[in-house]
């Protein structure tokens, strides 16, 4: 636990003036998710993604996602080997422990469902061979606003297989201050040097997976998913999947605030960031907005 604190204030030295986000994204990559951070450009979230693979110490691989990228430019490609007589494999960027999916929805629809199987299984099928994928593996998409050109909406399936979304927005004054005044991010990501590795983050995440959820939390968490599917506000309420995304993420943020058991808070701080972008509202609501009044108004038990 020592090295994730020394891990997470590290990083805070990189992205200044946001530790509810990263901590939300430390949080996402020990509950075993992956994240996407939905924002405008130049945020920081490209930053983010490389900082908080420098400091965890894994491999790390960006993918910068256009209108005319291939699922091959993702996962791979099976060339034929004249000397074996075989084909071999060419592994995508998609083999690494953290890739970066920067700009998803600038792909089309067939590259963005490209990683699908990847986020969901932990591997890949090429020409019918399935191939492992490393371990941990983590990916963190960013994403522009819809309303900007030359995007495409991810559907709700590939939106589901995301653990979490979080926002960064623009820092407070006094902390785009010390941006402006301060160097480069990048010369300042080359110094980064890991405090973790894969080995003590899988360890982590294991026992994170363990922290039980007791009868009474189990009952708050079913009270939350029934209230979103009550409300009359959403096309459709939580699925059963959300809920245990939901218990997931709540693990990972006790582990992170030090404990070895779930309390209704940890269900509280990470609920709008997992089930925000699982809900699609009617004509002029916030879901967020309205996910936040039902928080209040779900009685813990």
């Amino acid at each position: 636990m020592q090295s994730l604190s020394l891990a997470y204030r590290q990083l805070n030295t990189l992205i200044l003036g946001k530790p509810q986000a990263i901590r939300l994204a430390f949080a996402c990559l020990i509950a075993g998710g992956h994240l996407l951070i939905d924002d405008v450009p130049g945020v920081g979230k490209t930053t983010l993604a490389h900082g908080l693979a420098a400091v965890m110490g894994l491999d790390y691989r960006r993918v910068q996602f256009t209108s005319d990228l291939l699922p091959a430019d993702i996962l791979g490609v099976s060339i034929y080997q004249r000397d074996s007589g075989r084909f071999e494999l060419h592994q995508g960027p998609v083999f690494t422990q953290v890739l970066l999916a920067d700009e998803i929805n600038r792909a089309s629809p067939k590259v963005q469902s490209a990683l699908l199987e990847a986020m969901e299984e932990r591997q890949v099928s090429i020409d019918g061979a399935t191939h492992a994928l490393p371990s941990p593996f983590f990916v963190i998409a960013t994403q522009n606003p819809g309303e900007q050109l030359g995007t495409f909406p991810l559907p709700e399936s590939q939106l589901d297989r995301f653990l979490m979304r979080i926002s960064l927005g623009y820092p407070p004054r006094e902390a785009e201050r010390a941006l402006l005044m301060g160097e480069d991010r990048r010369v300042l990501l080359q110094r980064f040097r890991p405090v973790m590795g894969a080995e003590e983050l899988s360890a982590l995440q294991r026992q994170a997976a363990a922290l039980p959820v007791t009868q009474a939390l189990a009952d708050y968490l079913l009270a939350l998913l029934e209230a979103t599917r009550q409300s009359g506000l959403f096309s459709t309420g939580l699925s059963p999947r959300a809920g245990q995304a939901l218990a997931a993420a709540a693990r990972g943020w006790a582990l992170l605030s030090g404990r070895d058991h779930l309390l209704p808070e940890d269900v509280k701080a990470v609920f709008l960031p997992v089930a925000a972008h699982r809900l699609q509202g009617a004509s002029g609501i916030d879901v967020e907005r309205e996910l936040g009044r039902l928080l209040a108004n779900v009685a813990i038990p």
